[in-house]
């Protein structure tokens, strides 16, 4: 092969994002191949959805596809009109929460601007990656369709693996009212306007199915269980700046990170102030406070910690936050903090036994539901498992899961480490696969940041192998 060619695995906003980065750094011409099944590239799970009610949870101002240009989506929607026919977006101090769809036109509109400038070429393949085997010193990546292509370096950017249903719900399996996976395509046609319905888990993805059965009009009541019992917090009603300083001297231990965390809520409370600058300060300095926790006090932090960051740090969107507060009000949605015990379907319904947690206050111990739908998050666990292509790596033992279970082990250069140990320099992660090297790797401009770094290598490795590929092309001629 004259022209170098690179595979990217996965065509949401993590590849998407990397293949506009690398278009842009291209000194020459690269080809560039995005297998992506989706129709459509840059939006992945979160930013292909077409339900109205699905908005992005931070304001538009903080969302970009460019680490250093914070504003530059606020402004393309403002110069697109993108949200004139939404008025709902913009709330009363102007800032915008479109719908997700609206985040994913953006990001496509930018890769083509950026690849209109560019002697690199790309080529969506609307298939799934179903093997990647290495041959000599390329790979061959074997297609869902039957057909495959060669690559001289491949990108793992793909998206979080579907929810796994809690194992309490198996007796459900293949009921048309379990919704084992809400982000499917019209997943809730199933639910009826009055059906009790019950919720597995309490946080981001419950809040969008409480917006989106409002906007269908559902009456019926809505349980949302988690072991817990914690919810995404809102915004603050005007924007804050981020107040605290967490990188220098970073705490050494998850008990040490937790206590400086609350000192400094508690003094920003004591001087008027809300949390919400203080997390934002923590997701700034969130790379060197992983990197100085060792490896088990990392492990002790996701253990233990992860749910309570999670609800502060991936805020809802206060549109979503109004659709709770008002099935809230009307008496018709509730939180439960407990454990599922027996489910069975019968004749009246889906029979929930709940299982208080120890110290708590007893749950209802049972309740009758129409409908049940599974939103306890990615299963990270069977992030190698469930996706064909990491398992055929795997098999070849090329790739390994990372000490926490958030992804793929990886050097901080973001190679991933095979099964020795060893990077491999022409395989490499893009996004949150990487983050159990890297912490805080779920949030959009971080993955926007991470997306430029990793470019930024296989452009220089691209470089590097300019030479060869020339006198390759020469003895063609």
């Amino acid at each position: 092969m004259t022209v170098m060619r690179v595979a990217v695995i996965g065509g949401g906003f993590s590849g998407t994002a990397f293949a506009l980065q690398l278009a842009r750094r291209a000194d020459g011409p690269v080809a560039i191949d995005i297998i992506e099944p989706r129709p459509q590239l840059g939006g992945g799970v979160a930013y292909s959805s077409s339900d109205p009610a699905h908005r992005i949870n931070v304001p538009a101002a903080r969302m970009t596809i460019f680490a250093d240009d914070e504003g530059h989506f606020d402004r393309w929607i403002r110069r697109e009109g993108a949200v004139d026919d939404d008025p709902a977006a913009t709330l009363p101090d102007d800032r915008i929460f479109p719908r997700r769809a609206v985040f994913g036109r953006y990001v496509r509109g930018v890769l083509q601007e950026a690849l209109a400038l560019s002697p690199a070429r790309l080529a969506h393949i609307a298939e799934r990656a179903q093997a990647i085997h290495r041959e000599g010193a390329g790979y061959r990546v074997t297609l869902s369709g039957g057909g495959a292509i060669e690559a001289d370096l491949v990108v793992l950017a793909t998206s979080h693996p579907p929810p796994a249903a809690p194992a309490a719900l198996a007796p459900l399996a293949g009921l048309a009212k379990f919704i084992a996976d809400p982000w499917a395509p019209e997943a809730l046609a199933a639910v009826g306007p009055d059906d009790r319905v019950l919720i597995v888990g309490t946080g981001l993805t419950m809040a969008d199915i409480v917006a989106s059965l409002e906007r269908r009009g559902h009456r019926g009541s809505v349980v949302a269980v988690s072991r817990r019992g914690l919810l995404s917090r809102g915004h603050p009603p005007a924007p804050v700046e981020a107040k605290g300083d967490f990188a220098t001297r970073p705490a050494v231990t998850a008990l040490e990170l937790l206590r400086r965390i609350r000192r400094a809520v508690d003094a920003a409370g004591a001087a008027g102030l809300s949390w919400h600058g203080v997390l934002d300060a923590v997701r700034r300095d969130a790379y060197p406070i992983w990197r100085a926790l060792p490896v088990a006090e990392r492990s002790r932090l996701v253990r233990h910690l992860r749910a309570f960051w999670d609800v502060h740090r991936y805020r809802v969107a206060p549109q979503v936050e109004a659709a709770i507060a008002r099935a809230a009000a009307q008496g018709r949605f509730q939180v439960i903090k407990a454990d599922l015990g027996a489910v069975v379907a019968g004749d009246d319904g889906i029979v929930v036994d709940l299982r208080p947690r120890k110290g708590q206050r007893p749950a209802p111990t049972r309740l009758v539901f129409d409908a049940v739908v599974v939103a306890t998050g990615p299963a990270h666990g069977s992030v190698i498992a469930g996706n064909p292509a990491l398992a055929s790596l795997a098999v070849a033992g090329l790739v390994t899961a990372d000490a926490h279970g958030l992804g793929l082990a990886v050097d901080l250069r973001s190679h991933v480490l095979d099964a020795d140990g060893k990077a491999q320099e022409t395989l490499l992660v893009a996004g949150p696969l990487a983050r159990g090297t890297f912490g805080e790797l779920m949030g959009l401009p971080q993955v926007a940041l991470h997306a430029e770094q990793v470019a930024e290598i296989v452009a220089e490795w691209l470089r590097r192998q300019a030479p060869a590929a020339q006198a390759r092309q020469r003895a063609l001629v």
